[in-house]
């Protein structure tokens, strides 16, 4: 039995869910370009890498720590590649006026935060235009 406007619904859901995404990614790359520009640099390291439980998938998440110039230990979580493990060192860019909020990984060894950040809104964006193209053929009919 099928449920009237139950497409709909589920490729609505998804156009929100994948332009959410890609907005929260879009205001992430505006903050990485500004503080790659004016914030101020710290040696840092990960302090630890986490994996999905029971590895149900190979995604990994990084978790890196640094002190401010005012010697405020931060931790915070970032995009890292796959070499990076507990205790690698890491060079930490940051806004002193929201160091926990805007502290990224900006050294060798991984991509640049801004092509990260870069990749992700041009990914979510596209799966939700390409998600409201789909919703908008449905509602009109227009693949007949």
């Amino acid at each position: 039995m099928a449920v009237p406007g139950a497409g709909y619904v589920v490729l609505a859901a998804l156009v929100a869910l994948f332009g959410a995404l890609a907005w929260r990614y879009a205001r992430r790359l505006v903050t990485v370009t500004r503080v790659l520009r004016s914030g101020v640099r710290a040696e840092g390291e990960c302090v630890r890498v986490e994996t999905e439980p029971y590895q149900r998938s190979d995604a990994r998440r990084h978790f890196f720590a640094f002190r401010t110039a005012d010697g405020v230990r931060v931790e915070f979580e970032d995009l890292a590649g796959w070499s990076t493990t507990e205790g690698s060192p890491v060079s930490v860019t940051y806004d002193p006026r929201d160091p926990a909020g805007t502290a990224t990984v900006a050294g060798r060894g991984s991509w640049s935060p801004v092509l990260q950040s870069l990749a992700l809104v041009a990914g979510c964006g596209l799966a939700a235009a390409g998600f409201a193209i789909l919703l908008y053929v449905e509602i009109t009919g227009s693949h007949r």
